[in-house]
């Protein structure tokens, strides 16, 4: 029996141990930002919310157990007659019913409240950094600073960061647990994700999605600065690193694996973004807004089909005036 009580025990402690020793690596649930912090909030809700009814599960199960337990009868012994209890079974119908309700509430509204710029930040004008990933890498291009980055990219504090992402191969999925959760890059269209870091600091950043060998390889570092050490980090950027060129940045997307890089220049120019299903139908003159998708000029034969198409639907509306004439 003793044994027994020790073994038991020595699992319980070894358990704790092992949960313990991973609260290190729990970044989910220390966030730098409101968007992380609505995030870790729910999660939290949400365990707490499913520990208490755990709690009042195996509550309850104790006390089936103890109070209804078998006891040394006769062999003839009959049980009596119990009918059910409708306020019972109301009861255990309804209170799912309300646990349902509001983790589907608070989760609808925290879905809602992250994929807005964060409260209190609607002001001002979000920084745009394009990020694309590649076999396996990514690719952070700052059309605002005209620079670019490979496997690092570094944003001011207390400002709204959107994140235009897409993929030049397999789907990936861009994710810094502290900053905000993970959103999918596509090859043939643009996603936004809106972050603010609130503190500085070095944050981890990764792709979420299996898409290949090099999936493991797929991090890169978030730098938060104050908005003074990110300029002078832009302008050391701009005076000392190279411009990208194409034949460059070819070499790149065929390279997988690549250690850190900065260019003065971007790859928007020559290989623009796809298109911005957000944006599509809308007009803008804005550089960033010029970058969002790859438009081709419309044929000539085209434009003459669409001059005759108008022309006969011109005879047509004539030709059917002068008849209500007559």
């Amino acid at each position: 029996m003793k044994n027994k009580k020790r073994w038991l025990f020595t699992s319980i402690l070894i358990s704790i141990i092992m949960l313990l020793s991973g609260c290190n690596s729990m970044v989910v649930l220390n966030p730098k930002g409101p968007v992380a912090k609505t995030q870790s909030d729910t999660i939290i809700f949400s365990i707490l919310m499913m520990a208490f009814v755990l709690l009042v599960v195996y509550i309850l199960f104790v006390v089936m157990l103890t109070k209804y337990r078998a006891s040394k009868t006769s062999d003839d012994y009959e049980p009596p007659h119990m009918e059910g209890n409708k306020w019972l079974e109301l009861i255990w119908t309804v209170i799912p019913i309300i646990i349902v309700t509001i983790l589907s509430i608070v989760t609808v509204r925290s879905t809602n409240a992250v994929e807005k710029v964060p409260a209190g930040y609607e002001t001002q004008k979000p920084l745009v950094i394009y990020a694309a990933s590649s076999n396996w890498k990514w690719h952070f291009s700052y059309p605002e600073e005209n620079i670019e980055t490979v496997n690092y990219v570094n944003i001011p504090t207390n400002r709204p960061v959107e994140f235009r992402l897409y993929s030049y191969g397999p789907i990936t999925s861009f994710w810094v647990p502290q900053l905000g959760g993970q959103k999918y890059a596509m090859s043939d269209m643009v996603t936004k994700l809106n972050l603010v870091a609130e503190h500085e600091g070095s944050f981890m950043g990764k792709n979420s999605n299996f898409s290949g060998k090099g999936f493991a390889q797929m991090e890169f570092e978030v730098l938060a600065q104050t908005p003074a050490e990110y300029s002078k980090w832009v302008k050391d950027v701009k005076d000392t690193a190279p411009k990208l060129t194409e034949e460059e940045f070819n070499k790149l997307l065929k390279t997988d694996i690549v250690g850190r890089k900065s260019f003065s220049s971007t790859h928007l120019g020559f290989a623009p973004a796809p298109m911005d299903m957000s944006e599509h139908g809308k007009s803008g003159d804005s550089k960033t807004e010029s970058t969002d998708s790859s438009k081709e000029p419309m044929d000539h034969s085209d434009m003459s089909n669409m001059d005759h198409s108008n022309m006969d639907m011109k005879d047509m509306n004539d030709s059917s005036s002068m008849e209500s004439g007559h």
